[in-house]
Protein backbone atom coordinates (compact mmCIF):
# COMPACT_ATOMS: atom_id res chain seq x y z
CA UNK A 1 0.00 0.00 0.00
CA UNK A 2 1.47 3.56 -1.08
CA UNK A 3 -0.66 6.78 -0.21
CA UNK A 4 -2.86 6.15 2.91
CA UNK A 5 -5.52 9.06 3.63
CA UNK A 6 -7.54 8.34 6.51
CA UNK A 7 -10.38 11.28 6.54
CA UNK A 8 -12.57 10.76 9.72
CA UNK A 9 -11.00 10.16 13.06
CA UNK A 10 -10.79 6.11 13.78
CA UNK A 11 -12.99 4.51 16.52
CA UNK A 12 -10.07 2.47 18.21
CA UNK A 13 -11.25 -0.05 20.65
CA UNK A 14 -10.09 0.53 24.35
CA UNK A 15 -8.11 -2.51 25.65
CA UNK A 16 -6.40 -1.00 28.61
CA UNK A 17 -7.49 0.77 31.33
CA UNK A 18 -5.22 3.90 31.34
CA UNK A 19 -3.22 6.21 28.89
CA UNK A 20 -0.23 8.05 30.20
CA UNK A 21 1.70 10.64 28.48
CA UNK A 22 4.87 8.39 28.50
CA UNK A 23 2.90 4.95 29.52
CA UNK A 24 1.27 3.90 26.67
CA UNK A 25 0.69 7.15 25.10
CA UNK A 26 -1.55 6.16 22.09
CA UNK A 27 -1.73 6.62 18.72
CA UNK A 28 -2.98 10.12 18.39
CA UNK A 29 0.54 11.28 17.10
CA UNK A 30 0.39 8.51 14.21
CA UNK A 31 -3.00 9.12 13.18
CA UNK A 32 -2.30 12.53 12.15
CA UNK A 33 0.50 11.16 10.36
CA UNK A 34 -1.97 8.44 8.62
CA UNK A 35 -4.48 12.08 7.78
CA UNK A 36 -1.85 14.05 6.13
CA UNK A 37 -2.14 14.67 2.93
CA UNK A 38 1.02 12.78 1.45
CA UNK A 39 1.64 9.39 3.81
CA UNK A 40 4.19 6.67 2.96
CA UNK A 41 3.72 3.27 4.03
CA UNK A 42 6.71 2.48 5.60
CA UNK A 43 5.26 -0.22 8.40
CA UNK A 44 7.48 -2.91 6.98
CA UNK A 45 9.94 -1.84 9.48
CA UNK A 46 7.49 -2.93 12.27
CA UNK A 47 7.93 -6.66 10.83
CA UNK A 48 11.96 -6.43 10.57
CA UNK A 49 11.25 -5.08 14.90
CA UNK A 50 9.33 -7.81 15.49
CA UNK A 51 11.84 -10.46 14.99
CA UNK A 52 14.03 -8.78 17.62
CA UNK A 53 11.40 -8.49 20.42
CA UNK A 54 12.22 -10.39 23.26
CA UNK A 55 16.22 -11.33 21.83
CA UNK A 56 19.39 -10.46 22.74
CA UNK A 57 18.96 -8.28 19.43
CA UNK A 58 15.95 -6.48 21.03
CA UNK A 59 17.95 -3.10 21.22
CA UNK A 60 18.44 -1.04 18.37
CA UNK A 61 19.60 2.50 17.85
CA UNK A 62 18.46 4.58 14.69
CA UNK A 63 20.61 7.59 13.72
CA UNK A 64 19.83 9.56 10.41
CA UNK A 65 19.52 13.51 9.75
CA UNK A 66 16.74 15.70 10.62
CA UNK A 67 13.69 15.43 8.58
CA UNK A 68 13.96 11.79 7.87
CA UNK A 69 11.28 10.67 9.69
CA UNK A 70 12.87 9.53 12.66
CA UNK A 71 9.76 11.11 15.07
CA UNK A 72 6.93 9.41 13.03
CA UNK A 73 8.40 5.56 13.22
CA UNK A 74 8.58 6.34 16.68
CA UNK A 75 4.83 7.41 16.65
CA UNK A 76 3.82 4.32 13.94
CA UNK A 77 5.61 2.10 16.99
CA UNK A 78 3.63 3.09 20.13
CA UNK A 79 0.88 2.96 18.15
CA UNK A 80 1.71 -1.09 16.74
CA UNK A 81 2.77 -2.02 20.18
CA UNK A 82 0.93 -0.33 22.86
CA UNK A 83 -1.65 -1.76 24.84
CA UNK A 84 -3.63 0.69 25.87
CA UNK A 85 -5.58 1.11 22.41
CA UNK A 86 -7.02 -2.07 19.85
CA UNK A 87 -5.29 -0.18 16.72
CA UNK A 88 -5.96 -3.08 14.40
CA UNK A 89 -8.19 -0.69 12.35
CA UNK A 90 -4.90 2.05 11.33
CA UNK A 91 -2.82 -0.72 10.47
CA UNK A 92 -5.57 -3.12 8.71
CA UNK A 93 -4.41 -1.81 4.95
CA UNK A 94 -0.68 -1.20 5.80
CA UNK A 95 2.24 -3.27 4.30
CA UNK A 96 2.75 -4.63 7.93
CA UNK A 97 -0.94 -6.48 8.30
CA UNK A 98 0.25 -8.92 5.38
CA UNK A 99 3.61 -10.02 7.24
CA UNK A 100 4.01 -13.27 9.37
CA UNK A 101 3.54 -12.65 13.52
CA UNK A 102 1.74 -9.22 12.85
CA UNK A 103 -1.06 -10.00 15.59
CA UNK A 104 1.38 -11.71 17.71
CA UNK A 105 2.99 -8.41 18.68
CA UNK A 106 0.00 -6.21 18.03
CA UNK A 107 -0.61 -4.18 21.04
CA UNK A 108 0.70 -6.80 22.99
CA UNK A 109 3.41 -4.63 25.13
CA UNK A 110 3.44 -1.79 27.81
CA UNK A 111 4.89 1.25 25.78
CA UNK A 112 7.57 3.82 27.32
CA UNK A 113 7.76 6.70 24.99
CA UNK A 114 10.26 9.97 25.71
CA UNK A 115 11.39 12.42 23.56
CA UNK A 116 14.75 13.46 25.41
CA UNK A 117 14.90 16.73 23.74
CA UNK A 118 11.80 17.83 25.76
CA UNK A 119 13.32 17.23 29.64
CA UNK A 120 16.67 18.31 28.54
CA UNK A 121 14.81 22.12 27.34
CA UNK A 122 13.35 22.12 30.59
CA UNK A 123 16.39 21.16 32.81
CA UNK A 124 19.14 23.75 33.19
CA UNK A 125 21.91 20.61 33.96
CA UNK A 126 22.13 16.71 33.08
CA UNK A 127 21.26 16.35 37.06
CA UNK A 128 18.57 17.91 36.82
CA UNK A 129 17.10 16.28 33.49
CA UNK A 130 17.65 12.91 34.59
CA UNK A 131 16.14 13.17 38.18
CA UNK A 132 12.97 15.13 35.98
CA UNK A 133 12.68 11.97 33.53
CA UNK A 134 13.05 9.78 36.23
CA UNK A 135 10.56 11.55 38.30
CA UNK A 136 7.79 11.23 35.54
CA UNK A 137 8.62 7.20 34.46
CA UNK A 138 7.70 6.52 37.66
CA UNK A 139 5.00 8.66 38.21
CA UNK A 140 3.11 7.42 35.13
CA UNK A 141 4.18 4.05 35.98
CA UNK A 142 2.35 3.79 39.39
CA UNK A 143 -0.55 5.34 37.75
CA UNK A 144 -1.03 2.93 35.09
CA UNK A 145 -0.66 0.59 37.68
CA UNK A 146 -2.30 1.81 40.84
CA UNK A 147 -2.81 -2.14 41.88
CA UNK A 148 1.10 -3.35 42.16
CA UNK A 149 2.51 -2.33 45.97
CA UNK A 150 5.60 -0.40 44.93
CA UNK A 151 6.69 0.05 48.69
CA UNK A 152 9.66 -1.42 48.34
CA UNK A 153 10.24 0.21 44.69
CA UNK A 154 12.47 3.35 44.75
CA UNK A 155 14.26 3.52 41.65
CA UNK A 156 13.11 3.75 38.18
CA UNK A 157 14.86 0.15 37.38
CA UNK A 158 13.02 -1.41 40.78
CA UNK A 159 9.96 0.05 39.60
CA UNK A 160 9.82 -1.48 36.17
CA UNK A 161 10.94 -4.92 37.31
CA UNK A 162 8.51 -5.03 39.90
CA UNK A 163 5.61 -4.07 37.13
CA UNK A 164 7.01 -6.72 35.17
CA UNK A 165 6.61 -9.21 37.41
CA UNK A 166 3.09 -8.72 38.06
CA UNK A 167 2.30 -8.38 34.26
CA UNK A 168 4.66 -10.36 32.78
CA UNK A 169 4.24 -7.82 29.96
CA UNK A 170 7.97 -7.08 28.50
CA UNK A 171 8.30 -2.56 27.68
CA UNK A 172 8.76 -1.37 24.49
CA UNK A 173 10.90 1.84 25.34
CA UNK A 174 10.88 3.54 22.50
CA UNK A 175 13.67 7.25 22.79
CA UNK A 176 13.18 10.09 20.41
CA UNK A 177 16.26 12.85 19.90
CA UNK A 178 18.50 10.40 22.16
CA UNK A 179 21.67 12.06 21.41
CA UNK A 180 20.36 15.55 21.87
CA UNK A 181 22.83 16.67 24.96
CA UNK A 182 25.60 15.60 22.69
CA UNK A 183 24.98 18.28 20.41
CA UNK A 184 23.87 20.49 23.20
CA UNK A 185 26.71 19.74 25.80
CA UNK A 186 28.85 19.13 23.09
CA UNK A 187 31.98 19.92 25.03
CA UNK A 188 30.94 18.22 28.35
CA UNK A 189 32.22 15.01 28.55
CA UNK A 190 31.15 14.64 32.15
CA UNK A 191 27.88 15.40 31.66
CA UNK A 192 27.48 13.03 28.45
CA UNK A 193 29.24 10.08 30.20
CA UNK A 194 26.87 10.44 33.06
CA UNK A 195 24.00 10.45 30.76
CA UNK A 196 25.38 7.15 29.17
CA UNK A 197 25.68 5.93 32.64
CA UNK A 198 22.09 6.11 33.58
CA UNK A 199 20.87 4.69 29.84
CA UNK A 200 23.03 1.76 30.74
CA UNK A 201 21.88 1.35 33.91
CA UNK A 202 18.48 1.03 33.26
CA UNK A 203 18.56 -0.69 30.17
CA UNK A 204 21.23 -3.48 29.81
CA UNK A 205 20.04 -6.89 30.48
CA UNK A 206 17.14 -6.02 31.91
CA UNK A 207 14.28 -8.65 31.70
CA UNK A 208 11.73 -6.28 31.20
CA UNK A 209 12.69 -4.69 28.39
CA UNK A 210 10.96 -6.47 25.34
CA UNK A 211 12.74 -3.91 22.61
CA UNK A 212 14.53 -0.35 23.27
CA UNK A 213 14.26 1.26 20.46
CA UNK A 214 16.56 4.82 20.46
CA UNK A 215 16.97 6.86 17.51
CA UNK A 216 18.66 10.02 16.95
CA UNK A 217 21.28 11.90 14.38
CA UNK A 218 24.58 11.09 15.86
CA UNK A 219 25.40 7.28 16.56
CA UNK A 220 26.24 5.72 19.97
CA UNK A 221 28.90 7.83 21.86
CA UNK A 222 32.43 5.70 22.12
CA UNK A 223 34.68 6.40 25.02
CA UNK A 224 38.18 4.96 24.18
CA UNK A 225 37.54 1.65 22.86
CA UNK A 226 34.51 0.92 24.24
CA UNK A 227 31.04 1.79 24.66
CA UNK A 228 28.54 2.40 27.54
CA UNK A 229 25.82 1.09 25.24
CA UNK A 230 27.42 -1.99 23.74
CA UNK A 231 24.41 -3.89 23.47
CA UNK A 232 23.02 -2.10 21.10
CA UNK A 233 22.96 -2.93 17.87
CA UNK A 234 23.08 0.31 15.45
CA UNK A 235 21.65 1.53 11.76
CA UNK A 236 23.11 4.54 10.55
CA UNK A 237 23.87 6.64 6.80
CA UNK A 238 27.09 4.71 6.79
CA UNK A 239 25.69 1.36 7.79
CA UNK A 240 21.91 0.91 7.57
CA UNK A 241 21.79 -2.49 7.26
CA UNK A 242 18.55 -4.27 6.80
CA UNK A 243 17.14 -1.27 7.77
CA UNK A 244 18.41 0.82 4.74
CA UNK A 245 15.08 0.98 3.08
CA UNK A 246 13.15 2.80 6.23
CA UNK A 247 15.94 5.88 6.18
CA UNK A 248 13.84 8.09 3.75
CA UNK A 249 11.73 8.15 0.68
CA UNK A 250 13.04 5.14 -2.04
CA UNK A 251 13.32 6.08 -5.43
CA UNK A 252 9.86 3.97 -6.16
CA UNK A 253 7.88 5.76 -3.76
CA UNK A 254 9.29 9.29 -5.44
CA UNK A 255 8.11 7.92 -8.89
CA UNK A 256 4.59 7.51 -7.21
CA UNK A 257 3.96 10.30 -5.64
CA UNK A 258 5.48 12.41 -8.88
CA UNK A 259 2.62 10.10 -10.57
CA UNK A 260 0.17 11.37 -8.09
CA UNK A 261 1.17 14.73 -8.12
CA UNK A 262 1.95 14.98 -11.90
CA UNK A 263 5.43 16.45 -10.62
CA UNK A 264 8.74 16.03 -12.87
CA UNK A 265 10.45 13.07 -11.46
CA UNK A 266 13.62 13.84 -13.55
CA UNK A 267 13.74 17.69 -11.30
CA UNK A 268 12.80 15.81 -7.98
CA UNK A 269 15.69 13.30 -8.69
CA UNK A 270 18.09 16.54 -9.50
CA UNK A 271 17.59 18.40 -6.47
CA UNK A 272 16.70 15.71 -3.42
CA UNK A 273 18.37 12.30 -4.40
CA UNK A 274 21.54 11.11 -3.83
CA UNK A 275 21.78 9.33 -0.31
CA UNK A 276 22.86 5.64 -1.47
CA UNK A 277 21.88 3.29 1.18
CA UNK A 278 23.36 0.14 1.16
CA UNK A 279 21.43 -3.60 2.43
CA UNK A 280 23.16 -7.04 2.38
CA UNK A 281 21.08 -9.91 2.03
CA UNK A 282 23.10 -13.16 2.51
CA UNK A 283 25.76 -12.35 -0.29
CA UNK A 284 23.19 -9.93 -2.38
CA UNK A 285 23.88 -6.23 -2.01
CA UNK A 286 21.12 -4.27 -2.76
CA UNK A 287 21.31 -0.53 -2.99
CA UNK A 288 18.47 1.91 -2.49
CA UNK A 289 18.67 5.34 -4.18
CA UNK A 290 17.38 7.48 -0.88
CA UNK A 291 15.32 10.74 -1.46
CA UNK A 292 15.07 13.52 1.83
CA UNK A 293 11.52 13.29 2.76
CA UNK A 294 10.93 16.58 4.11
CA UNK A 295 11.61 18.12 1.06
CA UNK A 296 9.90 15.44 -1.25
CA UNK A 297 6.33 16.21 0.80
CA UNK A 298 7.09 20.24 0.16
CA UNK A 299 7.89 20.15 -3.38
CA UNK A 300 5.12 17.39 -4.25
CA UNK A 301 2.32 19.76 -2.29
CA UNK A 302 3.97 23.13 -3.26
CA UNK A 303 5.00 22.71 -6.88
CA UNK A 304 7.91 24.02 -6.18
CA UNK A 305 11.48 23.05 -6.32
CA UNK A 306 13.72 24.86 -3.77
CA UNK A 307 15.69 24.40 -0.88
CA UNK A 308 13.82 23.19 2.02
CA UNK A 309 16.78 22.36 4.07
CA UNK A 310 17.03 25.53 5.54
CA UNK A 311 14.09 25.40 6.65
CA UNK A 312 15.43 23.03 9.32
CA UNK A 313 19.07 23.45 9.32
CA UNK A 314 20.76 26.84 9.07
CA UNK A 315 24.41 26.65 6.57
CA UNK A 316 26.10 28.11 10.10
CA UNK A 317 25.83 24.79 11.04
CA UNK A 318 27.71 23.42 7.90
CA UNK A 319 30.34 26.00 7.85
CA UNK A 320 31.69 25.81 11.15
CA UNK A 321 32.43 22.04 10.25
CA UNK A 322 34.34 22.74 6.44
CA UNK A 323 36.27 25.49 7.82
CA UNK A 324 38.00 23.63 10.39
CA UNK A 325 41.97 23.50 10.33
CA UNK A 326 42.36 19.52 9.11
CA UNK A 327 44.85 18.81 6.38
CA UNK A 328 42.97 17.92 3.17
CA UNK A 329 39.66 19.05 4.38
CA UNK A 330 39.23 22.25 2.02
CA UNK A 331 40.67 20.30 -0.76
CA UNK A 332 38.18 17.37 -0.32
CA UNK A 333 35.51 20.03 -0.26
CA UNK A 334 35.78 21.24 -3.10
CA UNK A 335 36.96 17.96 -5.17
CA UNK A 336 32.97 16.91 -3.75
CA UNK A 337 31.54 20.54 -4.88
CA UNK A 338 33.37 19.66 -8.49
CA UNK A 339 31.52 16.46 -8.31
CA UNK A 340 34.45 13.90 -7.58
CA UNK A 341 33.97 11.01 -5.08
CA UNK A 342 36.39 11.30 -1.89
CA UNK A 343 37.36 8.46 0.26
CA UNK A 344 37.05 8.33 3.84
CA UNK A 345 37.76 6.23 6.78
CA UNK A 346 34.81 5.81 9.10
CA UNK A 347 36.31 4.14 11.71
CA UNK A 348 37.42 6.59 14.01
CA UNK A 349 34.96 8.67 14.46
CA UNK A 350 33.83 9.14 18.04
CA UNK A 351 30.28 9.94 17.89
CA UNK A 352 30.43 13.19 18.76
CA UNK A 353 30.26 16.65 17.08
CA UNK A 354 33.95 17.98 18.93
CA UNK A 355 36.56 15.26 18.95
CA UNK A 356 38.12 15.19 15.70
CA UNK A 357 41.66 13.86 14.60
CA UNK A 358 41.45 13.89 10.55
CA UNK A 359 39.47 15.47 8.15
CA UNK A 360 38.05 11.90 7.66
CA UNK A 361 36.24 12.20 11.04
CA UNK A 362 34.76 15.84 10.34
CA UNK A 363 33.24 13.96 6.33
CA UNK A 364 32.08 11.16 8.89
CA UNK A 365 30.00 13.81 10.73
CA UNK A 366 28.88 15.37 7.86
CA UNK A 367 27.48 11.84 6.69
CA UNK A 368 25.66 11.62 9.26
CA UNK A 369 24.48 15.01 9.17
CA UNK A 370 23.03 14.58 6.21
CA UNK A 371 25.23 17.17 4.21
CA UNK A 372 27.07 14.27 2.46
CA UNK A 373 26.10 10.53 1.48
CA UNK A 374 28.27 7.04 1.48
CA UNK A 375 28.87 5.02 -1.05
CA UNK A 376 29.43 1.70 1.48
CA UNK A 377 31.33 -0.29 -1.61
CA UNK A 378 34.10 1.77 -2.31
CA UNK A 379 34.00 3.86 0.71
CA UNK A 380 33.53 7.60 -0.61
CA UNK A 381 31.70 10.40 0.04
CA UNK A 382 30.02 12.84 -2.21
CA UNK A 383 27.31 16.03 -2.27
CA UNK A 384 24.39 14.23 -2.45
CA UNK A 385 22.02 16.66 -4.55
CA UNK A 386 21.51 20.29 -5.97
CA UNK A 387 19.48 21.55 -2.47
CA UNK A 388 22.02 20.26 0.07
CA UNK A 389 24.91 21.67 -2.65
CA UNK A 390 22.99 24.87 -2.32
CA UNK A 391 24.07 24.64 1.65
CA UNK A 392 27.71 24.78 0.74
CA UNK A 393 27.78 27.62 -1.13
CA UNK A 394 25.80 29.80 0.88
CA UNK A 395 28.48 28.52 3.55
CA UNK A 396 31.14 29.28 1.60
CA UNK A 397 29.82 32.27 0.81
CA UNK A 398 30.30 33.58 4.21
CA UNK A 399 34.21 32.09 4.26
CA UNK A 400 37.07 33.25 3.27
CA UNK A 401 37.11 30.35 0.48
CA UNK A 402 36.90 33.79 -1.68
CA UNK A 403 39.22 31.74 -4.68
CA UNK A 404 36.74 28.97 -4.84
CA UNK A 405 33.34 31.38 -4.60
CA UNK A 406 34.47 33.39 -7.39
CA UNK A 407 35.19 30.16 -9.93
CA UNK A 408 31.39 29.46 -8.92
CA UNK A 409 29.96 32.70 -9.77
CA UNK A 410 31.98 32.66 -12.86
CA UNK A 411 30.47 29.18 -13.80
CA UNK A 412 28.06 31.47 -15.07
CA UNK A 413 29.95 33.24 -17.62
CA UNK A 414 31.47 30.20 -18.66
CA UNK A 415 28.93 28.32 -19.22
CA UNK A 416 27.36 30.90 -21.32
CA UNK A 417 30.48 31.29 -23.40
CA UNK A 418 30.14 27.33 -23.59
CA UNK A 419 26.90 27.92 -25.23
CA UNK A 420 28.23 30.44 -27.92
CA UNK A 421 30.86 28.80 -28.96
CA UNK A 422 33.64 31.46 -27.53
CA UNK A 423 36.67 29.15 -27.50
CA UNK A 424 38.78 31.80 -26.25
CA UNK A 425 36.49 32.76 -23.40
CA UNK A 426 35.93 29.17 -22.55
CA UNK A 427 39.95 28.72 -22.23
CA UNK A 428 40.15 31.96 -20.45
CA UNK A 429 37.74 31.38 -17.85
CA UNK A 430 39.82 27.75 -16.89
CA UNK A 431 42.88 29.56 -17.07
CA UNK A 432 41.13 31.84 -14.17
CA UNK A 433 39.90 29.05 -12.07
CA UNK A 434 43.05 27.17 -12.75
CA UNK A 435 44.61 30.10 -11.44
CA UNK A 436 42.52 30.76 -8.75
CA UNK A 437 41.86 27.00 -6.97
CA UNK A 438 45.21 26.38 -5.40
CA UNK A 439 44.24 24.18 -2.98
CA UNK A 440 43.89 21.40 -6.16
CA UNK A 441 47.59 19.94 -7.26
CA UNK A 442 47.00 20.10 -11.11
CA UNK A 443 49.17 17.59 -11.91
CA UNK A 444 47.19 15.41 -14.00
CA UNK A 445 44.11 14.50 -15.96
CA UNK A 446 42.15 13.62 -12.97
CA UNK A 447 43.31 17.28 -11.14
CA UNK A 448 42.41 18.87 -14.80
CA UNK A 449 38.67 17.51 -14.64
CA UNK A 450 38.16 18.41 -11.14
CA UNK A 451 39.04 22.18 -12.27
CA UNK A 452 37.18 22.23 -14.86
CA UNK A 453 33.73 20.45 -13.42
CA UNK A 454 33.85 22.75 -10.45
CA UNK A 455 34.52 26.03 -13.31
CA UNK A 456 31.25 24.52 -14.92
CA UNK A 457 29.77 24.50 -11.83
CA UNK A 458 26.41 26.87 -12.72
CA UNK A 459 26.01 23.76 -15.54
CA UNK A 460 24.30 21.76 -12.44
CA UNK A 461 21.55 24.06 -13.02
CA UNK A 462 20.29 22.90 -16.23
CA UNK A 463 21.93 20.01 -16.74
CA UNK A 464 22.42 16.42 -15.25
CA UNK A 465 26.35 16.29 -15.11
CA UNK A 466 28.45 13.16 -15.37
CA UNK A 467 31.73 12.67 -14.10
CA UNK A 468 34.09 9.77 -15.86
CA UNK A 469 37.47 8.51 -14.34
CA UNK A 470 39.84 7.77 -16.87
CA UNK A 471 39.15 4.84 -19.03
CA UNK A 472 42.83 5.23 -20.83
CA UNK A 473 45.73 6.99 -20.42
CA UNK A 474 45.15 10.69 -21.81
CA UNK A 475 41.55 11.85 -21.31
CA UNK A 476 38.92 12.54 -18.77
CA UNK A 477 35.36 13.19 -19.97
CA UNK A 478 32.64 15.56 -18.42
CA UNK A 479 29.32 15.05 -19.73
CA UNK A 480 26.46 17.47 -19.82
CA UNK A 481 22.87 15.77 -20.39
CA UNK A 482 19.87 18.26 -20.36
CA UNK A 483 17.48 17.75 -17.70
CA UNK A 484 14.15 17.30 -19.67
CA UNK A 485 13.17 20.62 -18.05
CA UNK A 486 15.59 22.31 -20.14
CA UNK A 487 15.47 20.21 -22.92
CA UNK A 488 16.33 22.96 -25.46
CA UNK A 489 19.80 23.23 -24.05
CA UNK A 490 22.45 21.40 -26.10
CA UNK A 491 24.07 18.70 -24.60
CA UNK A 492 28.20 18.91 -24.35
CA UNK A 493 31.00 16.09 -24.14
CA UNK A 494 34.26 18.33 -23.14
CA UNK A 495 37.36 15.84 -23.60
CA UNK A 496 40.33 16.54 -21.91
CA UNK A 497 44.34 16.48 -22.94
CA UNK A 498 47.23 16.77 -20.54
CA UNK A 499 50.30 18.50 -22.88
CA UNK A 500 48.62 17.36 -26.24
CA UNK A 501 46.00 19.81 -28.36
CA UNK A 502 42.38 20.37 -28.09
CA UNK A 503 42.06 19.33 -31.54
CA UNK A 504 42.99 16.04 -30.53
CA UNK A 505 40.60 15.95 -27.40
CA UNK A 506 37.65 16.38 -30.62
CA UNK A 507 39.72 13.35 -33.00
CA UNK A 508 39.56 11.61 -29.74
CA UNK A 509 35.26 11.89 -29.08
CA UNK A 510 34.70 11.01 -32.73
CA UNK A 511 36.86 7.95 -32.49
CA UNK A 512 35.35 6.79 -29.41
CA UNK A 513 31.97 5.26 -29.36
CA UNK A 514 29.22 8.06 -27.21
CA UNK A 515 28.97 7.74 -23.51
CA UNK A 516 25.54 5.67 -22.46
CA UNK A 517 23.85 8.25 -21.21
CA UNK A 518 23.78 10.03 -24.72
CA UNK A 519 22.24 7.24 -26.56
CA UNK A 520 19.04 8.26 -25.77
CA UNK A 521 19.36 12.09 -26.51
CA UNK A 522 18.40 13.43 -29.81
CA UNK A 523 19.61 17.61 -30.27
CA UNK A 524 22.05 19.79 -30.27
CA UNK A 525 25.43 18.20 -29.11
CA UNK A 526 29.12 20.35 -28.32
CA UNK A 527 31.73 18.56 -28.25
CA UNK A 528 34.75 20.71 -26.76
CA UNK A 529 37.95 19.85 -26.41
CA UNK A 530 40.55 21.30 -24.20
CA UNK A 531 44.24 20.86 -23.71
CA UNK A 532 46.58 22.00 -20.92
CA UNK A 533 50.07 22.99 -21.90
CA UNK A 534 51.73 22.12 -18.72
CA UNK A 535 54.89 24.31 -20.31
CA UNK A 536 53.17 27.84 -20.57
CA UNK A 537 51.05 26.86 -17.86
CA UNK A 538 47.87 28.02 -20.19
CA UNK A 539 44.32 25.78 -21.66
CA UNK A 540 42.91 25.99 -25.23
CA UNK A 541 39.83 25.43 -26.36
CA UNK A 542 38.32 23.70 -29.89
CA UNK A 543 34.47 23.66 -29.80
CA UNK A 544 32.35 21.93 -32.27
CA UNK A 545 28.70 21.44 -32.77
CA UNK A 546 26.59 18.71 -34.28
CA UNK A 547 23.18 17.23 -34.24
CA UNK A 548 22.39 13.97 -33.00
Amino acid sequence: MFIIKVKEKSKLKKVGEWMGIYLNPGSAMFQKSLKSKIYVDKSGLLAILNELVDTEQRYVCVSRPRRFGKSMAANMLAAYYGSSEDTSALFASLEISQCAGYRDHLNQYDVLKINMQDFLSESQSIEDMLAHLTACLIRDLKNGFPQIDFSYAKSLVSVMREVFAQTGRSFVILIDEWDCLFREYESNKEAQKQYLDFLRVWLKDKEYVGLAYMTGILPIKKYGSHSALNMFTEYSMTNPREMAGYFGFTEDEVKKLCETYQRSFDETQAWYDGYDLVMFDGTVQKTYAMYSPKSVVEAMLSGVYDNYWNQTESYEALKVYIQMNYDGLKEAIVRMLAGDRVQINTGTFSNDMTTFETKDDVLTLLVHLGYLSYHWPDKTVTIPNKEVSQEYVNAISTMAWNEVLRSIENSRKLLQALWEQDEKAVAEGIDQAHGEISVLQYNNENSLSCTIALAFYFAREYYHVIRELPTGKGFADICLIPRKKYAQKPAAIIELKWDKSAEGAIAQIKEKNYPEALEDYHGNLLLAGINYDKKNRKHTCKIEKLSV
